[in-house]
């Protein structure tokens, strides 16, 4: 993952009904849910919902499915483990940290 593609992804969750929209969807599993299940949960207009799903969708974070008639929303496990990666990955690196210099004296 590069700066920018990072950049992006945490603004679109920078919004808190599109975080709150996200959590939803990660706590629902790979199953993902309902469009409909989503916005009871929420308690948000259906033009509000679209709008967020949209710029989470765009952002490589959410997919969405046509099941027949039902939109089924998933949270992207791996750009979602991508993103908490590139957070991580350089933890304290500058410091030199080991395990023995996280521990107290």
């Amino acid at each position: 993952m590069n700066v920018e593609e990072a950049a992006k992804q945490l603004e679109a969750l920078g919004n808190p009904t599109r975080l709150q929209l996200y959590r939803t969807l990660v706590r629902a599993g790979h199953g993902g849910l309902p469009v409909n299940q989503v916005q009871q949960r929420l308690g948000i207009p259906a033009s509000t919902l679209s709008h967020h799903l949209q710029r989470l969708i765009r952002n490589g974070l959410v997919t969405q499915e046509r099941q027949a008639t039902t939109l089924i929303c998933r949270a992207v496990y791996p750009a979602m483990d991508a993103l908490l990666g590139f957070l991580a990955d350089e933890c304290c690196i500058e410091e030199g940290c080991s395990e023995a210099s996280g521990k107290a004296a």
